[in-house]
């Protein structure tokens, strides 16, 4: 599978996806890989009524994302991912999806997390799994849209105490 975009978004799919991301991106599908939607009909069917004019959209287990990523018959399929959160992102690439960066849009606020970003909040599971795939020399940044300028996830995380660069 030709993976051109791995995105964790709380949100999963929404319009700067829709309508940015998808687009420059230049997928043929959007697949979006959640467990909880994936068992979720309503969810489901809101997620795929969300795509893009002339893009398919998939909502998968992670099992089923690690089984198709392996299959001969979509090597050439070129995808966008969307995850909701670090540690899924962390199982993808551990089950063998290959990605040599990772884009963060949003991790919703919670009692569990501290934000980093304006838009970005992390716990402490987020922090082992972003070191896990930092660790694999994958790039993490973060963006709103595809023309904001790339910025590194990971300076900040050194930058606010969280990690030390010594941990990549």
């Amino acid at each position: 599978m030709d993976v051109k975009l791995l995105r964790i978004d709380s949100r999963l799919l929404h319009g700067q996806v829709a309508t940015d991301w998808a687009k420059n991106a230049n997928v043929e599908r959007i697949l979006i890989v959640c467990d909880q939607a994936a068992s979720d009909s309503i969810r489901k069917t809101l997620l795929i009524q969300a795509a893009p004019p002339g893009l398919k959209v998939h909502v998968l287990t992670l099992a089923k994302m690690i089984r198709l990523s392996r299959d001969e018959r979509f090597s050439k399929l070129k995808v966008l991912i969307l995850v909701e959160n670090p540690i899924d992102a962390m199982r993808l690439v551990s089950g063998g999806v290959e990605v040599s960066s990772i884009n963060l849009g949003s991790l919703s606020f919670d009692a569990t997390r501290k934000m980093i970003t304006e838009t970005i909040a992390v716990n402490e599971q987020d922090i082992v799994a972003l070191t896990w795939l930092k660790k694999r020399g994958i790039e993490l940044d973060y963006r709103k849209v595809s023309s904001d300028p790339k910025r590194d996830l990971w300076k900040v995380l050194c930058d606010k105490g969280f990690v030390n660069e010594e941990q990549s």
